[in-house]
């Protein structure tokens, strides 16, 4: 496991990202750049090596987010620490819409579209049905028998 040190200076190694440190000796990390109303991208860094980095609007992820969106960091190797803040800094950055197309067995497809920080789901022109996150919308999309 990384030392908070160690993750400091990686996350620190980003010069998109502001240091702002809060109470108890955690630090968070802000993308001021950030096309979305998020900028938090590393989120309570503690001193005892624990803290979350903003996962949730990444594409094809290997872990699991919180209802905030954020994956805990704290068992991350460097590499693995590097690839979530570039793909975070990458989703935040992001400022054409995201539009997926679903497909399930019998060949039916529906469309997923994120609309005004809002998850869309349309069968051709027809709204379906409106989710809050990526992940609520893709959930309710396997649920249903769809995928990618």
């Amino acid at each position: 496991m990384l030392t908070f040190e160690e993750k400091l200076a990686i996350i620190e190694s980003f010069p998109e990202l502001k240091r702002n440190d809060i109470s108890l000796g955690r630090v968070n990390f802000h993308f001021e750049e950030s096309v979305k109303d998020k900028k938090i991208v590393v989120y309570r860094l503690h001193p005892n090596g624990n803290g979350f980095v903003y996962a949730e609007q990444i594409e094809n992820r290997n872990y699991a987010t919180d209802s905030k969106g954020m994956v805990n960091i704290r068992h991350f190797t460097e590499d693995e620490l590097r690839d979530v803040i570039q793909q975070s800094i990458a989703s935040l950055s992001e400022s054409e819409p995201i539009a997926e197309t679903w497909t399930n067995r019998e060949g039916e497809k529906l469309h997923l579209v994120e609309e005004s920080g809002v998850w869309n789901i349309y069968t051709g022109n027809v709204l379906e049905a409106t989710h809050a996150t990526y992940h609520a919308a893709a959930d309710y999309l396997y649920q249903e028998g769809f995928r990618l």
